[in-house]
């Protein structure tokens, strides 16, 4: 992914492997396949750079500044050798060893970093201002994985609510590479209590499993184990009341047997106790933050001990501190010219209504939740817990790569660091996926 101070406002979706060198690299540096983008032409490169070689299978990108995505300090002054769609080698400028007949492809003041890998989200359910079980199409998906490619995104995964084979077959399809788009990781269908899967009303019935029984949840568990999803999803809470919380008996027999298979699982949760129960029972991941009260520094240690993986979702939850009036940071240019290129006037306009419509009461109850998420945020991350860049993206009006961006700056302004946020979304993400 490379930052180059052009106007991207213009640019279609899709666009991002055929304008600015948007060459993306794997988190983890190496002998590694470089993903989304096909090695450029002449005509693209003598447009964004300066060949000094005849065009050949080998190519030195050359001046960039380079994030590895690891943590390590950027290069500022470094080169990459990409041979046969891998990185070869990387370093600083004039360090490498450079094969005979290589092309030169100038980056200097611009910086590369890792492509983003968006590991909490949902696809397929939007399509302009519609939001319903019937825009789980095929193309619907794809569209989603163009805006999500678009904006940086090497990966996505998204969480609980993928009905039938569509969702399989695409992450197969996508494995290689080859259609120039975000690849694609699933946890298929999710498993709740009754009446306690997805939030939207939309979705919430017919689309997670729902159990109430140990016998429920280890069949659920065998139906979705020869998919090999990526993770398996469960809900812990009530959904303020609206139905029958998953027993917790039944939610530390679906963490045994996943174990058991191979699988790992990632948690819905929003209170306090549910989080203790299922990181007492080994779960893989929590999927949201604790948000009833402050987080206790035991259970913090907890996480941290047994290496819990944690996607905060903080933009979805700050959406809806607003009323009134549409945020500041919605206008911001740059973003803001990014959603111009991938949404529709109609679609920006109800975007802007949902901000402007909403009760001061919802909002500033909202807000007092936020406070709550970014003390949570700050005290897990201080401890050294594995925070994931995770937006709850594609619930409605909450779109692929536009969330994720604003994630990562409510991730600095929880406290941490700008290299933390990329490690957040990178490396650890890698990690988090395997």
């Amino acid at each position: 992914m490379i930052f180059e101070g052009q106007d991207r406002s213009q640019r279609t979706p899709g666009s991002a492997c055929r304008s600015g060198w948007a060459v993306f690299l794997p988190a983890v540096l190496g002998a590694l396949a470089v993903t989304a983008c096909s090695p450029p032409s002449r005509e693209s490169a003598e447009s964004g750079g300066r060949i000094d070689a005849v065009e050949s299978d080998v190519a030195v990108y050359a001046g960039a500044r380079l994030i590895p995505g690891d943590g390590s300090p950027p290069i500022e002054q470094g080169d990459f050798i990409v041979s046969g769609g891998r990185i070869t080698q990387l370093g600083s400028a004039g360090q490498l060893a450079i094969p005979a007949g290589a092309r030169r492809i100038d980056l200097s003041g611009r910086t590369v970093m890792p492509a983003l890998i968006g590991a909490h989200g949902h696809v397929g359910y939007q399509r302009g201002i519609s939001f319903a079980l019937a825009n789980y199409t095929r193309d619907n998906i794809l569209d989603d994985l163009r805006r999500a490619t678009y904006f940086g995104f090497g990966t996505i995964m998204t969480v609980g609510i993928d009905r039938g084979e569509l969702i399989y077959q695409l992450r197969a399809e996508l494995a290689s590479g080859s259609a120039g788009l975000a690849e694609l990781r699933t946890a298929g269908r999710g498993i709740g209590g009754r009446n306690t899967g997805p939030g939207n009303p939309v979705y919430a019935r017919g689309v997670a499993y729902e159990v109430v029984s140990v016998e429920q949840g280890l069949a659920a568990v065998a139906e979705l184990a020869p998919r090999r999803p990526d993770l398996i999803k469960i809900w812990l809470d009530a959904r303020d009341g609206r139905g029958q919380k998953l027993p917790a008996e039944v939610a530390l027999a679906i963490i045994a047997e996943a174990r058991r298979q191979n699988l790992d699982v990632i948690a819905h949760v929003h209170e306090h106790e549910d989080a203790e129960l299922v990181v007492g029972g080994g779960v893989y991941a929590l999927s949201h933050l604790v948000q009833d009260r402050e987080i206790e520094d035991e259970l913090v240690a907890e996480i941290v001990r047994q290496g819990v993986f944690i996607t905060p979702t903080l933009s979805m939850a700050e959406r809806n501190a607003y009323w009134g009036s549409v945020p500041e940071w919605f206008e911001e240019p740059y973003l803001s010219g990014l959603l111009h290129a991938t949404l529709t006037p109609e679609v920006l306009a109800a975007v802007r209504e949902g901000f402007v419509v909403r009760s001061q009461a919802a909002a500033e109850r909202a807000r007092e939740n936020f406070a709550i998420l970014e003390t949570n945020l700050r005290k897990l991350h201080m401890a050294g817990a594995g925070i994931v860049l995770g937006a709850d993206t594609g619930l409605m009006n909450h779109f692929w790569g536009y969330a994720e961006q604003r994630e990562l700056e409510l991730l600095v302004e929880a406290g941490l660091s700008t290299m933390d946020a990329i490690v957040a979304g990178t490396s650890r993400a890698a990690a988090f996926l395997k």
